[in-house]
């Protein structure tokens, strides 16, 4: 991979996903200068990929300890900033989040209605990711601030829902296999095509037939015109032969008679062919009227096709989208989420429940063909501090063996492992931590790591009109979800 260096002031465009220049601090960072590295992070320069093209985001790295968030796509990292996170006192708690909301001019109701450009909200209580200024060590009030100019093109590039995680030190996601990561969907993005057809087709069809209706409709009332008119005529032909029949009654003379009864028979005879007219206007007229109700019918039936077509659609594409699972050995219980919402909770078994089992989100990167499916991990170690110690050059590589150690610590009840399988963009995450109280209505799971600080969190109070606990599922196992085999506020 080749590197070279600029600087991107604030408000300078870029393009993504286009290749764009790498951007490094290496020098202030090598250094070990925090004075240096400071005025360097001034500058809110950022690093990208330039060896491939950036594909979507699926994942954000946030460093307390290295002071910098790394945006992956599913072949690695793409971006990269320094931050700003949250002050001693108001630290930002270290842990799993995901994207809950986005606005672009988002002002805080917690902090003099401060300007936070480009946010995206991690918790209800307040954590968010948003463009800001950069004094080069954490100095927020437990938020994560990032270089203006990166906020707001990150903000365009992500979805709700995207994982962010929060670590003590930089760590980096890595490829891993294991017989109990869940499996994708056998055939189910064929279903899904299928559907997909199936509901095109109808509403090409529903347009047909709408269009059908509107047309028959309007020759109907074309053909009405002609009918009308001969009507008016026809009556007022009758109304003149019914003058010319009183002036042969009232004539008083052979000749008024002989002129009366003239006029009398053209009157007649006027009406005769304006009654073959208004007879012909109907004939025409009748085939146009009955043709009118079938296709209005034929277009409430395919209208009514169409919507069962899409909603089957919308089924299909609701069961294929992403879940979150997360184990945690604290309550020896699983639960699963989908699009926020909560769908499954189980017990499981955990082997040795009193030993540690660690941090471990598995993110289902992509189909890699059959049944198989291609997963990432990141371990989370805490427990050693996040005071701002200047970054690291080198990454820290997730160690696959104490991940794969989790999972074979871990069995889940056949009920409820029938009921879950993956498709890109799934999690799994295994913790020795319970769900965090903001995990609730409208979130992802949250998982706070106990041994870090939490000021930032601490801090907060959340919104009255928010959730602070978990909230299951009305039932428990064998409870059959209509999610089982996305938005926010």
């Amino acid at each position: 991979m080749t590197f070279r260096f600029v600087s991107l002031k604030h408000k300078q465009s870029w393009l993504r996903p286009a290749c764009l220049a790498v951007v490094s601090l290496a020098a202030a960072f090598a250094s070990g200068d925090r004075v240096h590295a400071a005025s360097a992070r001034k500058e809110t320069s950022v690093a990208s990929i330039e060896s491939r093209t950036a594909g979507d985001p699926i994942m954000a790295i946030v460093s307390l300890r290295d002071q910098r968030i790394t945006i992956y796509d599913k072949n690695g990292w793409i971006l990269r900033a320094p931050v700003s996170s949250g002050q001693r006192g108001r630290e930002t708690p270290a842990g799993v989040f995901s994207v809950l909301q986005k606005d672009a001019d988002h002002h805080s109701n917690l902090y003099d209605d401060a300007w936070m450009p480009h946010m995206q909200r991690l918790t209800w209580s307040g954590i968010a990711l948003h463009g800001g200024p950069l004094p080069g060590h954490p100095a927020s009030h437990g938020c994560v601030r990032m270089p203006y100019d990166f906020a707001e093109h990150l903000f365009s590039a992500t979805s709700l829902g995207m994982r962010v995680i929060v670590a003590p030190s930089d760590v980096v996601p890595v490829d891993v296999s294991h017989p109990a990561l869940f499996p994708p969907k056998s055939g189910a993005d064929a279903v899904a095509a299928a559907r997909a057809a199936e509901a095109e087709e109808a509403a090409r069809k529903a347009d047909q037939a709408r269009l059908a209706a509107a047309t028959a409709t309007r020759e109907a009332a074309r053909a009405m015109m002609p009918v009308r008119v001969a009507e008016n005529l026809k009556l007022r032909a009758e109304t003149q032969l019914a003058a010319a029949e009183r002036a042969v009654a009232s004539a008083g003379s052979t000749e008024a008679k002989q002129q009366a009864d003239e006029t009398k028979a053209k009157a007649a005879a006027r009406v005769v062919v304006l009654e073959a007219q208004l007879a012909r206007a109907k004939a025409e007229l009748q085939p146009k009227l009955d043709a009118v109700a079938p296709a209005r019918e034929a277009a409430v039936a395919a209208e009514t096709a169409r919507v069962a077509a899409a909603d089957a659609a919308r089924e299909v594409a609701r069961d294929l989208a992403p879940v979150s699972v997360f184990i945690s050995r604290k309550t020896q219980r699983l639960y699963v989420r989908q699009a926020f919402q909560p769908i499954l909770e189980s017990p499981v078994t955990i082997r040795d429940p009193d030993r540690p089992i660690g941090t471990h989100v598995f993110t289902a990167i992509e189909r890699a063909g059959g049944d198989d499916m291609r997963w990432s991990v990141v371990s989370l170690k805490g427990g050693q501090g996040t005071n701002f110690a200047g970054p690291n050059t080198e990454l820290s590589s997730t160690d696959t063996g104490g991940a794969k150690a989790a999972l074979d610590r871990i069995t889940i009840p056949p009920e409820a492992l029938d009921r879950i399988e993956a498709s890109p963009g799934s999690s799994l995450i295994i913790s020795d931590e319970a769900l965090s109280s903001e995990t609730g209505k409208g979130t992802e799971f949250v998982i706070i790591m106990s041994d870090e600080p939490q000021g930032g969190i601490k801090m907060r109070r959340r919104s009255p009109d928010t959730e602070s606990r978990y909230v299951g599922p009305r039932n428990r196992l064998p409870y059959r979800s209509p999610f089982a085999g996305p938005y926010s506020r």
